[in-house]
C-alpha cells in the first residue's frame, strides 16, 4: 500500500487496477480467498449491523444501496441492474463500494465492485453449494450466459470439482461466447437447445438470467432428486427465475432473509414459508442437505456482507502488491473546524482609517 497512505487519505482502486490486482493475484486465488472471507464473516453473523439494501426502482432498471458495519468498519455498495443496458454498450450490473472506519468515519477505501461483484457471486454460489449439494457433483446447467457466467463456472470448477457444464441461453450467441472464453479450461461443454434439455441430469443448476420479470425458467417437471438449484437470477421485486412448485418442494436457503423475502425467490411466497439463512448451516445451527434425495434451493440475491469480505480481501491484497492510488478525498485543514479557510476567501484584515482634523 502506498506510504502516503494514511487516517486522512483514502486508497482508490479503479477498474483498470482492479484487472491489474486479478491478474497478479489470479483469478482463481481471488475466488478462493473471497468465498473464504464470506464464510469467515458469515461465522460473525452476529457482529454486524444489518439491513435489506435500499432500492430506488424505474421501468428499466434498478439502482441499490447496500450498507453493512461492525465495530470497526462500515460498508456500502452502490450497485444497479438495468438489463437492456448491453444494447447501449454499458454492463447490465455496475458497481462501486467503499470501506470506512466506524470510530471516525474516515473512508478507507474507495473501489471498483463492477469485477468484484462477479466474483463475489461466484464465491458466494460455489461457497453455498459446497454444503448444499450432493457430494460428488460433476455436472451443472447453466441457464442464462451472460456477464456473470464464466466467474460461476470457474467458481464450481475449483471449489467443488464441477467437469461438465450444460449451456443454455435464448441469445446463442451469448452461449457461444461463454464456450469460447472457457476453451482450455478443463471442462466439458455442452451447448443445448433448451432449459429442459440443459438441466437434465445435472447435479447443480445455476440460474442468472436478466430479465426483469416473473419468470418461470425452471419448472417443477425439469427437477430431479437431489438437485441443488443455485438461483442467482431473481434479485429484484417482480423478478424471478423459478416456478413456486419449484419451491414448495425443496428446502430453500437464503442470505438475509427480510431482504430476500422482498426481491428473492420467496418474494412469491406466503410470509410463513419456512426458510433457512445460510450463516445457520456454516454455524453448525442447520444441518444443510439432509439426503441425497433431497432438492435444495439457494435463493441468493446478494448481500451486503459478501461485499464486506469482498472489500476487505481487495484491500488487503492491494496492500500485500503495493496497488491502487492514494486520493485525498476529503478536505484537510490544519484546523478541521475552520472549513472554510481553505477556500482561501479570507480576506486580511484591513488597518482602520487614520482622523484627521
Amino acid at each position: 500500500m502506498p506510504t502516503r497512505h494514511d487516517a486522512t487519505t483514502t486508497l482508490y482502486l479503479s477498474a483498470p487496477e482492479m484487472i491489474r490486482l486479478i491478474r497478479r493475484k489470479g483469478l482463481a486465488a481471488c475466488i478462493t480467498g473471497i468465498a473464504e472471507r464470506i464464510e469467515r464473516e458469515f461465522l460473525r453473523w452476529e457482529a454486524f449491523d444489518k439491513s435489506p439494501r435500499i432500492a430506488s426502482h424505474s421501468k428499466l432498471g434498478v439502482i441499490e444501496l447496500m450498507p453493512i458495519a461492525d465495530a470497526a468498519r462500515f460498508a456500502f455498495k452502490y450497485v444497479n441492474g438495468h438489463p437492456l443496458n448491453p444494447a447501449r454498450g454499458l454492463p447490465t450490473v455496475m458497481a462501486f463500494g467503499l470501506l470506512a472506519d466506524v470510530d471516525t468515519g474516515a473512508p478507507r477505501l474507495l473501489s471498483e465492485l463492477t469485477l468484484t461483484t462477479a466474483i463475489r457471486t461466484a464465491a458466494m454460489s460455489a461457497l453455498a453449494a459446497r454444503r448444499l449439494a450432493r457430494p460428488g457433483s460433476r455436472r451443472m446447467a447453466l441457464i442464462g450466459n451472460g456477464a456473470q457466467s464464466e466467474f460461476q463456472a470457474l467458481a464450481f470448477r475449483d471449489l467443488l470439482g464441477i467437469r461438465e457444464l450444460r449451456l443454455f441461453d435464448t441469445d446463442a450467441s451469448a452461449s457461444a461466447r461463454l464456450a469460447a472464453n472457457l476453451e482450455g479450461q478443463g471442462l466439458r461443454i455442452d451447448i443445448c437447445r433448451s432449459t429442459a434439455d440443459a438441466v437434465r441430469g445435472a447435479d447443480i443448476v445455476t440460474t442468472a438470467t436478466a430479465d426483469k420479470a416473473n419468470a418461470t425458467i425452471l419448472r417443477p417437471e425439469m427437477i430431479e432428486p437431489g438437485m441443488h438449484l443455485n438461483a442467482i437470477g431473481g434479485d429484484c421485486p417482480g423478478k424471478t427465475e423459478l416456478h413456486r412448485g419449484v419451491l414448495e418442494a425443496a428446502s430453500v436457503f437464503v442470505e438475509f432473509e427480510p431482504q430476500s423475502r422482498i426481491e428473492g425467490e420467496i418474494q412469491q411466497m406466503p410470509a410463513d414459508f419456512a426458510v433457512t439463512e445460510f450463516w445457520q448451516v456454516l454455524a453448525g445451527r442447520h444441518p444443510g442437505r439432509r439426503s441425497d434425495g433431497e432438492v435444495t434451493v439457494f435463493d441468493s440475491v446478494g448481500f451486503a456482507l459478501e461485499d464486506f469480505a469482498a472489500l476487505a480481501f481487495m484491500a488487503e491484497t492491494a496492500a500485500e502488491l503495493g496497488l491502487g492510488e492514494v486520493l485525498e478525498l476529503v478536505p484537510q485543514a490544519e484546523d478541521p473546524k475552520n472549513l472554510f479557510g481553505l477556500l482561501g476567501l479570507v480576506q486580511p484584515a484591513q488597518p482602520a482609517a487614520s482622523l484627521s482634523s
